[in-house]
């Protein structure tokens, strides 16, 4: 003899409110506040704007990351902020050498020797005894830099025209 439970309303009662239904929700809320929250302003590394200007070796050299925070480089004549990869330009790094210098020459023959960098006191180097594939490893440099980081001057010998007109 079997006795069926009589049926009342308590029982027929759902609720949403289950572990699974809480977990989607909170999942729910979580993406909609991640998407709709003010997103922070972005604070530059260098404050200063970059302004276009003219360079002589002397006027260069302070950019070598020690004596200014900026990291720059001379290429044929055109001056670029590698501030942003100071761990390879900047002290310590493996071109440090040529941080705030001409690195034309050592560029072009792959060498990151002293004798490469042109004196600050000389004229620049103009180049001419390179070789075919030295001025195409150049060519490369020059092209890798003009790719990823900012031009932000010219370099010129001092005493030129260009350096005078700069007030140099």
């Amino acid at each position: 003899m079997s006795q069926e439970l009589p049926v009342t309303p308590e029982a027929e009662v759902v609720t949403i409110f289950t572990p699974v239904n809480l977990v989607l929700l909170s999942l729910f809320l979580y993406l909609l506040f991640t998407r709709l929250r003010p997103t922070p302003t972005p604070v530059l590394a260098n404050p200063e704007p970059t302004v276009f200007r003219t360079f002589t070796p002397k006027t260069l050299l302070p950019y070598n990351g020690v004596d200014n925070p900026s990291v720059y480089l001379g290429v044929q004549g055109k001056v670029f902020d590698v501030t942003a990869g100071k761990s390879f330009y900047g002290p310590g790094g493996p071109y440090s050498n040529f941080a705030g210098r001409d690195a034309s020459r050592g560029l072009a023959k792959n060498s990151f020797d002293e004798e490469m960098l042109t004196d600050v006191n000389e004229k620049l180097d103009l180049l001419e005894d390179l070789n075919d594939e030295e001025k195409g490893s150049l060519r490369d440099w020059k092209g890798h830099f003009e790719g990823k980081y900012m031009l932000v001057g010219r370099l010129v010998n001092e005493g030129s025209d260009e350096a005078k007109e700069a007030g140099l």
